[in-house]
């Protein structure tokens, strides 16, 4: 079975101002980014599922939860709860975080 969530690491469209692909990130967008990248990498699940109360850059980065819930179905789909993912894409498009990972 292959289980694919799609969505953006970042997806704050609502408060970005430049619309160029290679636009600078928004201190929000690079903040949320790299405390995602650190609790990937230290698979700390809990903090990630807390990412309304803990995660820097909020509400901006996640103004609604859509483009960040579909992680929580791929993680809890893998049968090793302790395994980290294997971050595989990182970079900003449009000044989003386009982090993506790949679970086993």
């Amino acid at each position: 079975m292959l289980i694919i969530g799609s969505g953006f690491t970042t997806h704050g469209l609502p408060f970005l101002r430049d619309w160029r692909p290679e636009a600078t990130p928004p201190s929000w967008s690079a903040e949320f980014d790299s405390w995602a990248a650190e609790r990937f990498a230290a698979g700390d699940v809990e903090s990630l599922i807390r990412f309304r109360q803990t995660a820097p850059g909020m509400p901006y980065a996640h103004p609604t939860i859509e483009h960040f819930a579909p992680l929580f179905v791929a993680l809890g789909a893998g049968d090793d709860v302790e395994q980290r993912p294997d971050q595989v894409i990182d970079g900003f498009w449009m000044g989003l975080s386009k982090r993506s990972l790949v679970l086993a």
